[in-house]
């Protein structure tokens, strides 16, 4: 009965969560139809790429079997690449990879450590992208997936259901020269996640973990 009801949960967020990216996409296309490019979709002015360094700030509360129990996750530093494509001056897709470790604990008890593949995609709006100091807002989905899980000293099968949750993001680039520039970049992901772990024999889980972590960047930008 636990696996149907996620199912159908995850199903209701992702329909959630794609008419806000919907939506989000018909709000930031209005103002910038005059301004559409040319129909060479592969135009190398239309890309740019990002090496950021970012930390990954969780929230991690959650309660263990119902109890008092509380759960926390461990804040993360990683390297990121992300690629952004223009559809023409102001609205802009971004997609980011980026891969950490967290550890989880409950309590005093350390549960374990679990690595993070959370693919973030973002529609953005960006309010100046030709002058030197370049700001832009965003919306998007992230899907996060969870794998070398690793259960603490005492624990064992370590399980973190992967997730979806909706991002948020504002940043600028400033840019030295017309290829090179300086970035920073904050985003906020709404993230739930289901942790399962063994103690000895007993079952311990912890539904609806609120991850939602902050994550904030800085690094190099390169546009073509």
């Amino acid at each position: 009965m636990d696996d149907v009801y996620r199912e159908d949960n995850t199903m209701k967020n992702l329909s959630k969560y794609a008419l806000m990216a919907g939506a989000a996409l018909v709000a930031f296309g209005q103002p910038a139809q005059a301004e559409d490019w040319s129909n060479d979709y592969l135009a190398k002015e239309r890309f740019q790429v990002r090496l950021r360094g970012i930390g990954i700030f969780a929230d991690g509360d959650g309660v263990v079997n119902g109890t008092a129990l509380q759960t926390d996750v461990g804040d993360a530093v990683t390297p990121e690449l992300d690629v952004t494509y223009f559809f023409n001056d102001h609205i802009a897709a971004e997609l980011i990879a980026a891969t950490a470790q967290h550890s989880i604990s409950a309590g005093s008890n350390d549960l374990g450590e679990t690595w993070i593949l959370p693919p973030t995609l973002t529609l953005q709006y960006h309010f100046q992208r030709d002058e030197k100091f370049s700001p832009y807002v965003g919306a998007g989905l992230n899907y996060s997936y969870f794998y070398g899980e690793d259960a603490g000293t005492g624990f064992s099968d370590l399980d973190v259901d992967g997730g979806v949750g909706y991002a948020l993001q504002a940043g600028f680039d400033y840019w030295f020269n017309d290829n090179l520039g300086l970035n920073l970049d904050v985003k906020y992901v709404d993230l739930d996640v289901d942790v399962d772990v063994n103690l000895g024999a007993t079952p311990l889980a912890a539904r609806d973990v609120d991850l939602n972590p902050w994550i904030i960047g800085t690094g190099v930008s390169y546009r073509f």
